[in-house]
């Protein structure tokens, strides 16, 4: 069984669905650690109501706040590191030591519309189709091999906070999809490509009607 780090920084919406998955054994995978720079995040509420390891670690110093990460994960023979709406940009050091072994999820469709509040980014710029993806990470932000994307139409009335509601649902889908893949060992990175290979489908059970899903989901 896949043995889950999570970092979140906020609500931990993301955690919750890859802990939801775990419980109804749609992947593999248990949620050893969850660490977040936030005290109050909420997302370490979640992980002590499933007797989850939840760990805050001061960020003021980045140096000493991502050693102490290092530490907790290694601690508990983490196999994969999730970044599940964690804030901040991690340094060269610890991507490298965690590259292929790191993924992370985006509100957007990257290589669009990178950094904070790309819902806003979306609407401002007045795409027609937005969505979600799921990348390795790697020494610069968003920006490493992408393993899913899902894309949803932007409506004509679509607020900031609608279009973000209904990319959110979309990635409770994605994630814990793109972890059922690492665990079965399906996913090869080749330079800037991600290589699924075959195996099941998410298509038929888990998916809505209205959105787009990458090859592989």
């Amino acid at each position: 069984m896949l043995k889950v780090g999570v970092l979140a920084s906020g609500r931990g919406t993301n955690l919750q669905a890859i802990i939801d998955a775990c419980e109804k054994k749609l992947i593999n995978a248990r949620v050893v650690a969850v660490i977040s720079d936030n005290e109050k995040a909420y997302a370490l509420e979640r992980a002590k109501k499933y007797g989850i390891d939840a760990y805050f670690v001061d960020a003021s110093d980045k140096e000493k706040h991502e050693r102490k990460m290092d530490e907790i994960l290694e601690s508990h023979d983490v196999e994969l590191v999730v970044g599940a709406g964690y804030m901040r940009i991690l340094s060269a050091w610890f991507v490298n030591k965690w590259y292929g072994k790191l993924i992370n999820i985006h509100p957007a469709l990257l290589p669009s519309f990178k950094g904070i509040d790309a819902q806003r980014q979306a609407i401002e710029y007045g795409v027609k189709i937005a969505g979600c993806t799921t990348h390795f990470m790697d020494e610069k932000p968003d920006h490493g091999p992408i393993i899913l994307q899902a894309a949803v139409k932007v409506k004509e009335d679509d607020t900031r906070d609608s279009l973000a509601e209904r990319i959110l649902r979309v990635e409770h889908q994605i994630l814990p999809r793109s972890i059922d893949l690492f665990e079965q060992g399906r996913l090869v990175i080749e330079g800037r490509r991600v290589r699924i290979l075959p195996g099941d489908s998410w298509l038929e059970k888990y998916s809505y009607p209205d959105v787009l899903y990458s090859e592989g989901y």
